[in-house]
């Protein structure tokens, strides 16, 4: 068993956040259940520097201020290895975000090492230890944690602490700053969601016109309040695929709701006077403030253009020795498409920037003028 220290009070954890601060680098991960909420439910966090390993637990820890203020010093490197969900299980339990964020798996595919790389494969390649698959699924919120969680839990962050220096020598002084970029980019990504957007991440949406699209807004919005309220995933609340089928059919009575598939007799009863409310305003709202129907997607013959485009990326991969992955990606490159498909002129969509701005760009360019017929 590898030695780790278990961090279960105020006092404790302010005492080494301290000392945490003068770190050139911390190690962090979370593990959380999230089967049955609309919000994580963090069940230990664990830490790593140079010198020892860490548990924290946030069943005992209340105040969390001072490691709020650890991860937010910009002096301190926040490793990290594929983190998804994690910045949201710091931020809901601190109301920090960890800066600046360095994630291994992004840093292995920006080494040449490869794409997507696990953290088990990582610890092989560079450790030659092979991990058990140990306690994923796991039920973190239960005390005590058995001796395999520990195990598991320590080992999360652990050996990323002795991998983290030879994979950033791995990186050139170039690439080390993309990185750091990318990982800007994942917490910026963690901005409070725009409640009025949501419906554009509906599959299906740009099937509708314009005055079903303010119907799906409406009930979208309704959707993500009433989740968070109970504090339940929201398809539990209503599946997307019943949301289209309000939307599509328009019931205007508790009749007519009882033939949408998918609703059941408990949301009927709870919910149906406030679906056909919400569907009433739809109705009644003027032309002015309807939402912008979205454009259909690109079609089948949009394909060759794509791939002509990612040659882009694949050569620039190629040249700077990285998985092509990291370079364009195809939502930039269906909405560069998308801004004159299908004859031109094309620009470079917005959600190209960065080094990615920098870099491709003027090729990215080049070749979107070469499709212009």
């Amino acid at each position: 068993m590898q030695d780790f220290h278990w961090v279960t009070s105020n006092r404790q954890l302010q005492e080494l956040c301290l000392l945490w601060q003068a770190e050139p680098f911390i190690v962090l991960d979370t593990e959380f259940v999230r089967v049955d909420t609309y919000y994580p439910r963090t069940g230990l966090i664990q830490l790593a520097v140079a010198t020892g390993n860490y548990l924290l637990d946030p069943l005992q820890i209340s105040q969390w201020e001072d490691f709020a203020r650890l991860l937010e010093n910009p002096d301190v490197v926040k490793v990290v290895h594929a983190c998804g969900e994690d910045l949201e299980v710091f931020q809901r339990l601190s109301g920090a975000l960890p800066q600046p964020l360095y994630d291994t798996q992004l840093a292995a595919a920006y080494a040449g090492l490869g794409f997507s790389w696990g953290y088990a494969r990582l610890v092989e390649h560079f450790l030659q230890i092979e991990l058990p698959k140990g306690a994923t699924r796991s039920d973190w919120l239960q005390r005590p944690l058995s001796s395999e969680q520990e195990l598991y839990a320590v080992q999360d962050v652990s050996y990323l602490a002795r991998i983290y220096p030879q994979l950033d020598a791995l990186l050139t002084q170039e690439k080390r700053s993309w990185l750091l970029e990318d990982g800007a980019a994942l917490v910026a990504a963690q901005q409070p969601l725009d409640l009025q957007q949501l419906w554009r991440g509906v599959k299906q949406a740009w099937t509708l016109n314009a005055r079903q699209a303010a119907a799906l807004q409406l009930l979208c919005v309704w959707r993500e309040e009433q989740a968070r309220q109970r504090d339940i995933p929201r398809n539990w609340v209503l599946k997307e695929a019943v949301l289209l089928e309000l939307v599509h059919r328009q019931p205007d009575s508790m009749t007519a709701l009882e033939r949408i598939d998918g609703i059941s007799p408990g949301q009927l009863r709870h919910n149906g006077k406030q679906l056909l409310a919400i569907l009433d305003q739809a109705r009644e709202l003027p032309d002015a403030g309807l939402p912008e129907a979205l454009p259909e997607p690109l079609p089948l013959q949009a394909g060759k253009a794509l791939k002509r485009l990612r040659k882009v990326g694949e050569r620039f991969a190629a040249e700077q020795r990285m998985a092509p992955e990291l370079t364009l990606k195809k939502k930039i490159l269906t909405e560069a498409l998308a801004t004159g498909w299908p004859g031109g002129p094309f620009h470079l969509p917005d959600s190209l920037h960065g080094w990615r701005l920098e870099q491709l760009g003027p090729a990215l360019q080049q070749a979107l003028d070469e499709e212009v017929t």
